[in-house]
């Protein structure tokens, strides 16, 4: 056993929980409520659930799918999508969410991530980055598009009160081909919160690779999704 966590991410869109790849294509994976229902009854140690269109479509979280989803959940839930302000990380918690993920509202209230932390405690907010490299760099890609340099939004995470971040490869996304070991190593010396790497699991040797390499924690979703080389989804 891997003295790491390893946790499941599930993304809800359109009414249902999905799958995606390369952030681009998506599918159809099934219920949300009876998806966190399955990783409940196999006791893992936390999960995360992601909204991909609240911040795009500049939508509230969908507070009746979090409740359904919290109803069945025996686990420490981390939430991220559409969260904007104080008032709605007040409601998500009341629904029994243990955290909050925040990636657009980082660049678009940059204020917001400091207030909640002084407010609720850094342990309950997660500061989530999704991952592009060009040409040897890499940068934290948001909504619109707009990329800012990683090492600058993990020195302002980590200064403004994130007790934890989720990092997330693009380009690795959904392939299944492995973590993307470049970007751990940068992470490793480079975080001194407790982070979480996400994107490209597709075995149980990707995770080992990956912890080797120094991820702390592991976050993956296809894996724990589609079987076989015909990718029958098991949920």
């Amino acid at each position: 056993m891997l003295p790491a966590r390893v946790i499941p991410v599930l993304l809800l869109s359109d009414g249902g929980a999905v799958k995606t790849l390369k952030f681009n294509e998506w599918k159809y994976i099934g219920d949300p409520g009876n998806a966190a229902r399955i990783y409940s009854d196999s006791e893992v140690d936390e999960l995360i659930v992601l909204d991909i269109d609240a911040s795009k479509q500049e939508k509230e979280p969908d507070y009746a799918w979090l409740e359904e989803i919290s109803s069945e959940a025996f686990m420490p839930l981390c939430y991220g999508g559409g969260v904007r302000n104080i008032s709605q990380m007040k409601t998500l918690f009341r629904l029994g969410l243990e955290k909050i993920s925040i990636n657009t509202g980082l660049v678009r209230q940059p204020g917001l991530l400091r207030e909640a932390s002084d407010l609720f405690g850094n342990q309950a907010l997660v500061a989530s980055l999704d991952i592009i490299e060009e040409r040897g760099q890499f940068f934290c890609q948001f909504v619109g598009q707009q990329r800012i340099e990683l090492g600058k939004m993990l020195d302002y995470a980590q200064s403004n009160g994130a007790g934890e971040l989720l990092v997330t490869s693009i380009s690795r996304d959904g392939t299944q081909t492995g973590y993307d070991l470049q970007l751990i190593q940068y992470l490793a010396k480079r975080v001194s919160i407790p982070w979480i790497v996400n994107g490209g699991a597709g075995s149980l040797e990707h995770l080992r690779e990956a912890y080797r390499c120094g991820a702390p924690a592991l976050a993956a979703g296809s894996l724990f999704v589609f079987q076989g080389r015909h990718q029958a989804v098991l949920i």
